[in-house]
């Protein structure tokens, strides 16, 4: 194989109460990426589009950070020209640089026959995060390699669990077209947590691991809670509030901040809910004089997708 393109899913992060621990991928939007080797052992990012401010210097791209770093570990047999499309927007909290990172792993990875397996992919993936934000997560690389409901369960080791959850959950979700800057939203979050709180918010997790195995949508639901990020992160998007009461009030089962924001989600029971929702989200948006895009879609049980068509993108 001498060229790969690729088709790289959105994510939502953190679910509410999974700070850093939980994240699955949606059907659309996602990102699209070709690369091709070279001769020369060199990286070159060729194309940007859809992203103005995103640097050509592989170096400083997410793209390049990754890539350069599986090529030296498998011996830099060779260089890479790489093409990006973002779909997802930068600073849209649907997992725009995990995108761009988890996709260059995957794609690298065909490119070198699959030397890496995909939990080896996902430490090569949070270089990029690092480099995008200066934290080490795989709330997003990891949904978008493995697809499916994924738990970090621990970083140190790296312990990745695919989730069981019920076929018919679905996911509305509302892009604010406004951008935070994934370090920004970290920098407010307090340093000490209160203890009911933390024990709180454990409990939620738990409750809705537990909820998605057993299928009980009724403790899904009322295990969606961020009582530590959620309090001081909604002040950065505009009529949160409102929106959260528009989607409970439409049927959503719960509904939160997507990774560090603006995008906000609601997952539901079944298609049809998660559409009353998506208008119900939109109606609540529409008068703000922000512009924003809605989508809904079923929690994809795949990431990564190869596509067959080679052609620039």
């Amino acid at each position: 194989m001498d060229s790969i393109k690729i088709f790289i899913p959105a994510t939502v992060s953190n679910v509410t109460c999974g700070f850093d621990i939980l994240g699955f991928p949606v059907e659309a939007p996602g990102d699209i990426m070709i690369f091709r080797k070279t001769e020369k052992k060199e990286i070159h990012i060729i194309r940007i589009k859809g992203a103005d401010n995103l640097p050509y210097d592989a170096d400083k791209n997410i793209a390049g950070v990754v890539s350069r770093k599986m090529l030296e570990e498998a011996g830099m047999p060779f260089g890479l020209e790489i093409e990006m499309e973002k779909g997802i927007k930068p600073g849209s909290g649907i997992g725009s640089s995990g995108a761009s990172a988890a996709g260059t792993a995957v794609a690298v990875n065909n490119l070198l026959d699959s030397r890496f397996s995909k939990k080896e992919l996902v430490p090569f993936a949070m270089l990029g995060e690092i480099s995008a934000s200066g934290t080490r997560h795989a709330d997003n690389v990891a949904p978008a390699i493995y697809g499916g409901f994924i738990l970090i369960r621990s970083y140190e080791p790296l312990d990745i669990i695919r989730l069981d959850y019920p076929g018919d959950l679905y996911c509305a979700i509302i892009h604010p077209m406004v951008e935070i800057r994934t370090k920004d939203a970290r920098d407010i979050l307090k340093k000490n947590l209160a203890l009911k709180n933390a024990v709180k918010q454990w409990g939620n997790v738990a409750g809705l691991i537990a909820g998605l195995f057993r299928k009980d949508y009724d403790l899904i639901a009322r295990s969606m809670e961020d009582v530590i990020a959620e309090p001081v992160r909604s002040l950065l998007i505009p009529g949160y509030d409102r929106l959260k009461k528009a989607a409970l009030q439409a049927g959503a089962l719960g509904c939160g901040i997507s990774g560090s924001g603006p995008s906000v989600f609601a997952l539901t029971r079944g298609e049809e809910t998660a559409r009353r929702v998506k208008q119900a989200l939109s109606r609540a948006y529409k008068n703000t004089g922000i512009n924003y895009h809605t989508y809904v879609s079923k929690i994809a049980t795949d990431g990564v997708k190869i596509l067959s068509d080679l052609n620039s993108v």
